[in-house]
């Protein structure tokens, strides 16, 4: 396994880390083997979320008893200091540990979210304070959207960011991995197999790893997986033109029915949020976590069947997706 720096974390994380999502529909003795089996092949870098169900104690479990060999990242979607708080002494629990490597704020998208971040009683405070009493080591940011993730990386106290990149998902992420870089902020990319829809896990990551990032954290709940993707961290070789030809066709495959949540179909008349709608639908036909995402659909304040079918987020999309029909089917299915 190859490690790189972590921005001016200084931490050296692998380059293929352990994304915590899908963990949480496997039980606790699976989950178990499979984080062990990541650690003994050189993956050291852990990334979950309050938000993800039972990921953060499962990991917990595993880890205890290897909790020096291992780079902690959870997040949270508090906003507030007092919500912030509560939520850091819930991870230490969960994950059954007295200190956090790198917290973060999860899915910073606008700029109402960010001012009530970094107010008084704003979340970064509870964070600054976590980092003061040795109980988080470094602050990070979460989120989709890459031109206002360049803004949020601008916060001082920010050392990490993590955002979705992959081989059908590149819209604005070369102006960030640089800003990132020259900020010497950390690089964390989630959903580098575009949700589970690339399946050569091995060339999709090689190709994201041929760049300026940190690490890349694919979800994870099979021992075959954990082979696969510690083998593209041990040899993160450059693409060979059969290999690029063989990703180009498999985004082709995927690009007619698939989000990249870019937004550019927002704001929606009717408040629908057509991404997230999307995000949840994905994890429910592609992670097979239907239970899950099916309560966070549920609570959203405005669903799909809002929908008045004007068409201008269609006309907006630049990927040409069939978004209300899309949305007709996510309705139906998450219902």
């Amino acid at each position: 396994m190859l490690y790189r720096t972590l921005g001016r974390t200084k931490i050296k994380v692998s380059i293929v880390g352990f994304g915590g999502i899908p963990i949480q529909r496997i039980s606790v003795e699976e989950a178990g083997l499979i984080v062990n089996r990541a650690l003994d092949l050189g993956i050291n870098f852990f990334d979950t979320a309050r938000g993800y169900t039972d990921s953060e104690a499962k990991l917990g479990a595993a880890l205890k008893t290897r909790r020096k060999e291992a780079v902690i990242a959870t997040k949270s979607m508090a906003r507030t200091r007092e919500a912030m708080t509560a939520d850091i002494q819930r991870s230490l629990a969960a994950l059954r540990t007295n200190y956090i490597d790198i917290y973060q704020l999860h899915n910073v998208k606008d700029q109402a979210t960010l001012e009530q971040i970094l107010g008084e009683d704003g979340a970064l405070a509870a964070l600054k304070e976590a980092k003061q009493d040795g109980l988080i080591g470094h602050i990070g940011v979460t989120g989709h959207i890459k031109n206002f993730l360049l803004e949020a990386i601008k916060i001082e106290e920010v050392e990490t960011v993590q955002f979705p990149f992959n081989a059908a998902e590149t819209t604005g992420v070369n102006e960030l991995l640089l800003g990132a870089v020259q900020a010497d902020t950390g690089i964390i990319i989630m959903k580098p197999l575009a949700g589970g829809s690339l399946k050569n896990a091995d060339i999709a990551l090689r190709y994201i790893l041929d760049n300026p990032v940190s690490a890349v954290i694919p979800g994870m709940d099979s021992l075959q997986q954990v082979e696969e993707n510690a083998s593209a961290g041990a040899d993160p070789r450059p693409l060979t033109p059969h290999e690029n030809s063989k990703l180009e066709e498999e985004v082709k495959k995927i690009g007619a029915v698939f989000c990249r949540r870019c937004e550019y179909c927002l704001p929606c008349r009717q408040g629908i949020d057509i991404s997230s709608i999307f995000l949840f639908d994905g994890y429910y036909t592609r992670y097979n976590l239907k239970k899950w995402a099916s309560e966070r659909y549920r609570g959203l304040q405005t669903k799909a069947d809002a929908c008045k079918e004007c068409g201008e987020c269609e006309e907006q999309c630049p990927y040409g997706l069939p978004i209300r029909q899309m949305l007709k089917d996510a309705a139906a299915r998450m219902t």
